[in-house]
């Protein structure tokens, strides 16, 4: 006997596909490759981070939303005038960011706000006159293993004048990319 109150399973359409299921396991493949991505980019490539402080202006601003490369310190070499995000040495909670000025075994003195590596005077054009300041620091050399960085508001900046050069474990990244505000969009020098 028939049971006349059950429907028919619906036919698609002529000329039209039931994809629903296999749309949404594609949907969901998608989403989870797409998470992973992300998780892998923003562990092991590149990283946001806010500026918090105007120790690096004018390059960056307080609030500048950047993004980091984590990885380019795994197999290349910190080199003089990069801009490195690190764990505050004296509270590794803390990170900071400022430029790298001075390299392992590199002699450095500061001489009333102008700054001498191995003998020779920096030129310095990304200090704008109003942000230099005149501290002096007798010669020093650099430590093996460990950078000396500076922030480009010197007037301002807490750096490694005040503790000392940081130590290589303790950079993570380099500036790479400002995103935010989008009037700044682009590379960091």
């Amino acid at each position: 006997m028939i049971d006349e109150t059950q429907q028919p399973a619906a036919q698609p359409e002529p000329g039209k596909v039931n994809t629903t299921p296999t749309h949404v396991r594609l949907w969901v493949r998608d989403v989870l490759i797409s998470v992973a991505a992300s998780f892998m980019i923003i562990t092991f490539l590149y990283q946001p981070v806010r500026v918090e402080g105007t120790s690096m202006q004018p390059q960056l601003r307080d609030q500048d939303r950047l993004f980091i490369n984590k990885f380019v310190y795994r197999f290349g070499s910190i080199s003089r005038g990069d801009i490195v995000v690190f764990h505050y040495p004296r509270d590794p909670e803390k990170s900071y960011i400022k430029r790298v000025i001075a390299l392992p075994g590199d002699s450095l003195r500061l001489d009333e706000g102008r700054v001498y590596v191995n003998g020779q005077r920096i030129d310095e054009e990304y200090v704008p006159r109003p942000y230099r300041d005149v501290r002096s620091m007798p010669e020093m050399v650099i430590p093996q293993g460990e950078y000396f960085v500076m922030g480009d508001h010197r007037s301002i900046s807490s750096d490694s004048r005040d503790f000392g050069p940081v130590d290589r474990n303790l950079i993570y990244g380099k500036a790479a990319f400002v995103y935010w505000p989008a009037d700044d969009l682009g590379v960091v020098h």
